[in-house]
Parts: C-alpha cells; structure tokens; sequence
C-alpha cells in the first residue's frame, strides 16, 4: 500500500506544478468522517492500527493477562483459519509470545456475537491447526481466545473474566491450557485495565493514556498518509463484506433451492402414491417423508 502511495506521489511530480502533491487517490468524504470517529472498539481500525505493531499487541496482552514480562514474537492481523469441513474464521489478531502461547484477540461491540460457543470455536480451530499428523498432544500449545466486548457481556460489574476448565465439585483445574478471556469495555477503574479501556474507547489520540497506542493512532488518524491508508481500509473493507454477503445470498438460495427441490420431489411422490390407491395414508406419509397432516391435506386437495 505503501509503495502505491509513493509511486503516486513520483507521478504527481512528474507531472509538473500543475499535478504537484496530488494523489491518484482521493479520499472521499463519508470515509474521512468514520476515520474520525473511529476507536481501537471498532474492529476495523483495530485491525490497522495493530497491523504491523507487535510493541501495541504486546501492551494489550500484558493487561489483560496480567504477564508483565510477556513478549510478543509473531502476530499478524485478520488472520484466517481454516477448517477442513466446516466454516472457517478470521481472528482479528493472532499473536504467539516468546513462551510458545498463542493468543486470538478479538473486538466485539454487539453482545450477541460474543457467546461463550463462539470463543469455543475459535479454541478448537486454533487446537485443530496445531499439531502435524503423528504429533504428540503434549506438543499443543497454551491458548487465549480473548474477547474485547463493548459492554460488559457477563454483567458481574469485572473487568476481566477469566474461564479455564476445572472439576466443579472440588475446584480442580484440569490444566490443559485452553483459556478463554473476555475483557470489559465499559471498564474504568483505577488500573491499568480501566486506562487500557479508556483507550480502547478514546477518539483523540491525545487523550489517550498509553504512548504505544497513541503514537499509532495519532500516525493513522492525524498524518494525511494515515488518513488516506484508513479511507482506503475502509472502503475496501466495505467492498469486502458486500461480497460475502452476496455469496452467502447466492449460498442461501442454492439451499433453498434444494430444500424446495426435495420438497417438490416428495409431494410427486405423495401424489403418485394416492392416485395408486394401493397404500394406506400412513404408508404413503412413511415412504414419501411427508408428515401425515400434510399427506391428507394432498389428498384433499386431489379430490
């Protein structure tokens, strides 16, 4: 993207005073005005601003889990994971530290998409890609599925909740190293959460507690580079969920199709079967897959 906006800037000046410092771009203004009113809460800026800045995606982990000297190796955004027969995801962050744990960190501002089987999914995705055929299970590494609601989804007035597996009864852990956190958004106490928060929720970059955090979002919400780097997100992130949308459409109709397809398929049958007249009403419901309300409702209906 980088290299786009320079090779912009080189063709502007090649074309003299009258095309200096004019961009091929140009950013529009419905787009320069979500820019403005973005915050780390909203997944999209999010996503950018951690893009390439594991120093910020280590801050926020060391906060939230609570592991000051944690050290971030590897992280990438919108991170996708595949799944060999079901539906696959796309982590808005994935991130693995210098102990070999591996962290999904996502941002949630609707509370129906922050159920508990969601995080569940993302765990067992991320256990499903971790190890190679023949591998031992004592090879799997620790897991955090970390979700950044908006609201306080638990509604216990924490700012973070923490859920490992254990025995009920006696309290064992059962220490096999999945773990799923949800932080509070709505959190402000006199803590290093509640600043974290605060940040999380904070459009000026000057107002925010954290220089890491607001060194990025000032370079992408205050510098006329970051501003068009955004707009772009944004519209490309908008043309992107029209075609999953659109896909999905055309998925849902295929299914309907076929729903209505088989559908049409057992009423022939049904029809085929009272016009023998050989079979007792329920036989033709048994054998058609239609229910027998709706067998003698065919029938009614022939006569």
């Amino acid at each position: 993207m980088e290299k786009a906006i320079h090779s912009g800037r080189s063709k502007a000046s090649a074309l003299g005073k009258k095309g200096a410092g004019r961009s091929a771009y140009v950013m529009k203004p419905e787009s320069l005005a979500l820019v403005e009113n973005f915050r780390l809460m909203d997944d999209t800026f999010m996503s950018k601003c951690l893009e390439n800045a594991p120093e910020c995606i280590e801050l926020i982990l060391r906060v939230i889990i609570g592991k000051k000297d944690l050290k971030v190796i590897k992280s990438q955004t919108e991170y996708p994971i595949k799944s060999l027969q079901g539906r696959g995801v796309r982590f808005d962050v994935f991130a693995r530290d210098s102990k070999g744990r591996e962290y999904d960190i996502e941002i949630q501002r609707a509370d129906k998409g922050a159920e508990p089987k969601r995080a569940r999914y993302n765990s067992a995705l991320m256990d499903a890609n971790a190890l190679k055929s023949g591998e031992d299970f004592g090879k799997l590494r620790d897991t955090y599925v970390i979700i950044i609601t908006e609201n306080d989804v638990m509604g216990r007035g924490q700012g973070v909740y923490v859920f490992d597996r254990m025995d009920k009864k006696c309290g064992l852990d059962f220490g096999d190293g999945a773990h799923v956190v949800y932080a509070n958004g709505m959190w402000r106490g006199d803590d290093a959460l509640g600043r974290l928060m605060c940040d999380f929720n904070c459009r000026d970059a000057n107002k925010m507690h954290y220089d890491v955090l607001k060194k990025r979002v000032s370079q992408l919400k205050d510098s006329e580079e970051g501003r068009r780097i955004m707009c772009k997100a944004v519209e490309e992130f908008a043309e992107r969920r029209a075609a999953e949308a659109k896909a999905e459409g055309k998925r849902e109709g295929k299914r309907e199709g076929k729903r209505e397809g088989k559908r049409e398929g057992m009423l022939a049958s049904a029809k085929r079967m009272l016009e023998s007249g050989m079979l007792a009403l329920k036989d033709i419901a048994k054998f058609s897959g239609l229910s027998l309300v709706q067998v003698k409702k065919l029938q009614a209906e022939m006569a």
